[in-house]
């Protein structure tokens, strides 16, 4: 039925449109045409599905048609073009492009690559990827690096023109290649998860498609360079992962880690989470992701809040905090702090970074800001620091949830 093909149309534009983008890319080597090809199979695909039926494979019948209509635009330009001898190479090369459906699993990774190549610029590398890739708006992209939507749009213009001038190449690097641009690609799928685990805007606390990709990501990067900071990122995001079912209620509130039933948690991932941990660190080349992974093992191994142990937990933030200097981090660090002293100590630490003018624009610091006030009966000043907080918040279920704690200090 045609209601039901336009949800059909609509799922596999949600789970398959970014690993659609990346084959598109390879095949047509140029970004802009590749985003025209994807939206105009989609286009088709409305239409003719409804008469035909969905196809048994929906992602290589779309890449097939945005691979044909890009071919068409291609003659087009080419009739009128003054670059005619260029265009019509690149569509000989198109028409004569072999490519399967296998090729499709890792055309993500070959742009994530291309995305992080050396000769872009540091700071186009990761917003380029977080685009393309993943098909973050630039708003969320700005968001996760505090910055404004205009300067990650110049940006990330500029860096596609770099990749079509410079004729950077669509692979993945070799062997001897993959250390320099690691950090940048760990980076990436890194902020992919983090969007999926809490979305920074909408009406629900997780992007199970995001968390999915970015996992699965982490183990084909896994497959290509098992060092021990890969291990450690996908470490750190299955075992955030494994809470994702008891982070929310049926209604779609957001549940704090003390509250949530342990019950739910994915015994799975944890295992296969804290087996990764302790096989990194064993190599005693560990590093930031690492350090990270082995903190949410520890909260992953306590049976209930109560059994967590913090002063372990604190440890490991004061040795993270000492390899990646980063406000963040030290909010993350207070948090522990007040768990293992008390809130006082947390809000001086707190107020520390806000005094010092940093995270002043993110909600977290405020939220905290708020609980350890409200802890301490300074319920002036946890509301003011609870309205900031709501005034920077763009996710429906941490809104609700701020609200009901203002609410609750009337």
């Amino acid at each position: 039925m045609p209601g039901s093909v336009k949800a059909r149309v609509e799922q596999v534009y949600r789970q398959e449109s970014r690993r659609i983008l990346a084959t598109l890319i390879r095949l047509l080597g140029d970004f802009d045409l590749a985003e025209e090809a994807l939206h105009e199979a989609f286009f088709v695909a409305v239409q003719r599905w409804e008469q035909d039926g969905v196809p048994d494979n929906p992602r290589t019948w779309l890449v097939s048609t945005g691979r044909f209509k890009a071919i068409d635009v291609l003659r087009r330009r080419a009739r009128f073009a003054a670059s005619r001898p260029m265009l019509i190479a690149q569509l000989e090369a198109l028409e004569q492009a072999d490519w399967s459906d296998e090729d499709v699993e890792d055309d993500r990774l070959r742009l994530i690559f291309t995305c992080c190549h050396p000769a872009l610029a540091a700071d186009a590398q990761v917003p380029l990827t977080l685009r393309e890739v993943c098909d973050l708006t630039t708003e969320e992209i700005a968001r996760a690096f505090l910055s404004a939507p205009a300067t990650i749009a110049q940006r990330i213009v500029r860096a596609k023109a770099k990749i079509r001038d410079a004729k950077i190449p669509y692979q993945v690097p070799s062997l001897a290649e993959l250390p320099e641009r690691l950090d940048s690609v760990l980076r990436v799928i890194y902020l992919v998860f983090n969007e999926g685990y809490s979305a920074s805007v909408g009406a629900q606390v997780t992007r199970e498609e995001l968390t999915r990709e970015a996992i699965r990501l982490g183990r084909l990067l896994m497959e290509l360079l098992p060092e021990p900071e890969v291990m450690g990122l996908l470490a750190l995001m299955l075992l955030h992962e494994s809470r994702r079912v008891a982070r929310t209620s049926d209604s779609g509130e957001l549940i704090l880690l003390d509250d949530q039933d342990r019950s739910l948690w994915d015994s799975e991932m944890i295992a296969e989470g804290c087996a990764l941990v302790e096989r990194a660190l064993s190599s005693r080349r560990f590093g930031p992701y690492c350090l990270q992974a082995a903190i949410a093992a520890v909260h992953a191994e306590a049976p209930c809040v109560e059994d967590t142990d913090w002063v372990q937990i604190v440890g490991l933030y004061d040795v993270l905090l000492r390899a990646v200097p980063s406000p963040v981090i030290e909010l993350n660090r207070a948090a522990a702090i007040s768990r293992r002293d008390g809130p006082l100590a947390g809000l001086v630490l707190v107020d520390a970074i806000l005094d010092r003018g940093e995270l002043l624009g993110y909600h977290l610091a405020h939220s905290a800001r708020a609980e350890f006030c409200r802890q301490l009966g300074r319920v002036e000043q946890a509301r003011a620091a609870y309205k900031r907080a709501l005034e920077l918040t763009q996710q429906a279920p941490e809104r609700r949830f701020i609200e009901a704690r203002l609410k609750a200090l009337q």
